[in-house]
């Protein structure tokens, strides 16, 4: 079997890297392409050099966008990772019901950000209007607010079964010696649990870090960027720029937009594993 494997092996590895290149690499490598370029469709094009890149970093929306994109990151990060661990913890007590609550729990992951977009928008408008507060789209920091609460409501979930799993890992003998040593249920959680975690915790740090940051559909459905593109989170302001605005020169400012904007997650994911990384057990 060994053997037929290491002779045929190109069978099986040349059709995933051929629509790997094709459907990644390739669109990649033309993307930078074109950020140095100005154009209207791919076929004629007019090299500007580091213009567009210049254009970006003096576009208002952008820089406001990267912002608001932070903060909401930020924000969202911290609440998702929180509140998944500490569900995780109650749910491997071994109480009644939990494989039926984890199932409930991960479900709003299974629905489309689009239509959650439009479900919460319906949601929290009525909720709004019955305050006689501003609706979504006619305030940023409502707006903003009602993001946070969609994306926890919709990542919890599926955090919390990493961090289940995680949980399960650590060994019940060594929790039972900290009993007997006279630990804390505080000590055990803070010395003994979050240390053995910490590889679930870099991997859904990791997880809401890049999904917070790359949040389009449910920007689009949600607020849509209004009022006056204030609550336009960056993925969502790289598509107005783009299909938004007329003017050859604003294809070539949108795929340096998406450049800049890979190269800033690239970065912040890069930084966030090496921290977390850096404070996992080794054993």
């Amino acid at each position: 079997m060994q053997k037929t494997i290491s002779k045929y092996w190109p069978v099986f590895v040349l059709p995933t890297l051929l629509a790997f290149i094709i459907g990644f690499i390739w669109p990649f490598i033309w993307g930078i392409y074109l950020s140095f370029q100005r154009f209207t469709t791919v076929s004629k094009t007019t090299f500007v050099g580091f213009d567009n890149y210049i254009q970006v970093f003096k576009d208002s929306t952008f820089i406001h966008a990267f912002w608001f994109t932070a903060a909401f990151t930020v924000v969202s990060t911290v609440f998702i990772n929180v509140f998944a661990f500490a569900i995780a913890l109650v749910l491997t007590r071994g109480i009644r019901g939990t494989n039926l609550f984890r199932t409930v729990y991960f479900m709003p992951n299974l629905i489309g950000g689009i239509l959650l977009g439009y479900i919460w928008q319906i949601l929290l408008n009525g909720i709004l209007a019955n305050l006689g507060k501003p609706l979504l789209a006619l305030d940023e920091h409502y707006g903003f607010i009602g993001l946070v609460i969609l994306m926890c409501w919709q990542q919890i979930g599926y955090m919390m079964i990493i961090y289940i799993a995680g949980l399960q890992s650590v060994p019940n003998d060594l929790i039972e010696a900290a009993k007997i040593d006279g630990a804390t249920g505080r000590e055990i959680l803070f010395k003994i649990k979050v240390p053995l975690v910490m590889p679930s915790i870099t991997i859904c740090t990791f997880l809401t870090l890049t999904n917070s940051f790359k949040l389009f559909d449910q920007n689009v459905a949600l607020t849509g960027g209004e009022p006056s593109n204030l609550s336009e989170m960056l993925a969502l302001n790289i598509y107005s720029t783009f299909y938004g605005r007329s003017g050859a020169q604003w294809k070539g400012i949108g795929q340096a937009k998406a450049v800049v904007f890979f190269l800033i997650v690239v970065a912040i994911s890069l930084i966030q594993l090496r921290f977390t990384r850096s404070k996992e057990v080794q054993s």
